[in-house]
């Protein structure tokens, strides 16, 4: 093990004293992220101010031989964040600075602890917003949502974070300050940016992203539909995208996730609703108007049987509200919960959104439903007691299930939340063993020392060269494997 009290005298003199944090006490702050689920206290954590510092803690951990883990704000969701027991947690939550708003260029450059919505209310006076909006945007940094790609409401329309990152600045694995990308569109050359925004942390570290900005819409319309069923609000859902409507989001909540957020914010929906749906359009005034008309016209022939119209910017953000607010929520209606994200493809809502009550009935457990209609984004939340013994294993297992069920049928066990710790045990079941080795290959790229965010991501731990059952060089004849 690595002499961590000298690894921590070096990094007070590269940071200053105030910046390195080595109290157990003081530790646990740091033991889990959004997913509580999992905590593992860190052997030390460093704060550093700028990309210089975030270079100097990297060096150091490669000199010594000592696992990193970067960390925003710690909102996500699948134990991307949780820190090593023997290694650095590197938080860039003090990293706050927008270093320039450039609306002729629309584009803005920021430092990676700058949270979602600042980037927003830095930009909108200049006629722009930054789109990616996650639900956390008011907590989340941008920096963890580079390093799990977060979508958000509005991904339908505007997609996830890797269509709105045009330049980064990381620090590798070995502590060296690399640029990818810029301020143009597409860069030539290999697609390094594709290839490091999602990459969970595991490339290094993002210290300061260049984003697209986009401008404010001339209109904004926003729907709120009550139906009776479940299968009338996918019924919906599916009609308008049929119908060549792409709206800015199509949100979908259920009976149970209604309750919670009534529970926690008083949103007022319409009582008596099985599902509601958040449907918005923006564009032009006559291209909204036109297709907002068609939207209440397939909602109510699917089955709403209360329409609701944001007549100002208070409905709509009260409309918004209890959807934003769903993933806390639940926590008024119960002690615990897993909250899960997989895909399906939206044509397949109604029959696994069946399968899903059919799953919680069979294991005395129940799930509330909260998802990007749209796109097929799931987010379905187990609750369940740990205080009532095998109810965590049940809500464990129905978990599982639900994400082999978007497997079935086609999908994927991650939208936005990234694999993380909670999900790298599911990789096998949507990849080979030769799509994981080729994975394996391009992080060896980047990190040969097996030291940035070791033990995510991928289902087994191993070093570069290594896996189950053979050898990575014997596999890939040719290519040099670290």
């Amino acid at each position: 093990m690595a002499d961590i009290d000298a690894l921590a005298r070096r990094l007070r003199a590269e940071l200053g004293s105030e910046q390195v944090v080595t109290d157990r006490h003081e530790l646990r702050t740091y033991e889990c992220d959004g997913l509580a689920h999992y905590k593992v206290i860190p052997a030390l954590v460093a704060l550093p101010h700028s990309a210089a510092q975030v270079a100097a803690v990297v060096k150091a951990c490669a000199a010594a031989g000592v696992p990193f883990v970067a960390r925003g704000s710690g909102t996500g969701l699948s134990g991307g964040a949780l820190p090593h027991a023997e290694g650095v947690l590197i938080v860039t939550a003090q990293m706050r600075r927008i270093l320039d708003i450039a609306p002729a260029d629309e584009r803005a450059v920021v430092e990676p602890g700058v949270i979602n919505l600042q980037v927003t209310k830095a930009a909108t006076p200049h006629g722009y917003y930054y789109a990616p909006d996650p639900s956390s945007q008011q907590i989340c940094s941008i920096g963890g949502n580079v390093a799990e790609n977060s979508g958000g409401a509005h991904c339908l329309k505007y997609g996830f974070t890797t269509n709105h990152v045009t330049g980064l600045q990381i620090v590798a694995p070995d502590g060296e300050l690399v640029r990818l990308g810029g301020r143009a569109l597409d860069p030539p050359g290999y697609d390094l940016i594709g290839a490091f925004v999602g990459s969970e942390g595991t490339l290094g570290v993002a210290t300061e992203v260049t984003v697209r900005l986009t401008r404010l819409p001339e209109s904004v319309r926003t729907l709120l539909a009550a139906f009776p069923s479940i299968d009338a609000a996918g019924a919906a859902t599916s009609a308008i995208i049929a119908a060549g409507v792409v709206p800015a989001a199509i949100e979908m909540m259920d009976a149970l996730a209604i309750e919670a957020a009534e529970a926690a914010v008083a949103c007022g929906y319409p009582p008596g609703a099985a599902a509601v749906l958040i449907v918005e359009l923006d564009g032009p005034v006559a291209e909204v108007e036109a297709q907002f008309e068609q939207v209440t016209a397939l909602c109510t022939r699917a089955g709403a049987f209360e329409l609701r119209i944001a007549a100002d910017e208070t409905e709509r953000a009260l409309f918004w509200r209890g959807r934003k607010s769903a993933f806390a929520a639940v926590g008024r209606i119960s002690p615990d919960y897993i909250v899960q994200d997989g895909v399906i493809p939206r044509t397949a809502l109604p029959e696994v959104l069946h399968r899903i009550s059919e799953l919680a009935a069979s294991h005395g457990v129940r799930v509330a439903n909260v998802f990007h209609a749209g796109d097929g984004n799931l987010h379905p939340l187990v609750l369940f007691d740990a205080r009532v013994e095998g109810e965590a294993e049940r809500a464990e297992t129905v978990s599982g299930a639900i994400i082999d069920l978007c497997i079935e049928y086609g999908g994927s066990i991650t939208g936005e939340h990234g694999v993380g710790m909670d999900k790298a045990k599911y990789m096998p079941r949507m990849y080979g063993q030769d799509d994981l080795d080729t994975m394996q290959l391009v992080r060896c790229a980047f990190d040969p020392g097996h030291l940035a965010n070791p033990g995510k991501v991928f289902p087994t731990p191993r070093l570069c060269g290594e896996r189950p059952g053979g050898d990575l060089a014997a596999r890939f004849p040719g290519v040099e494997v670290f």
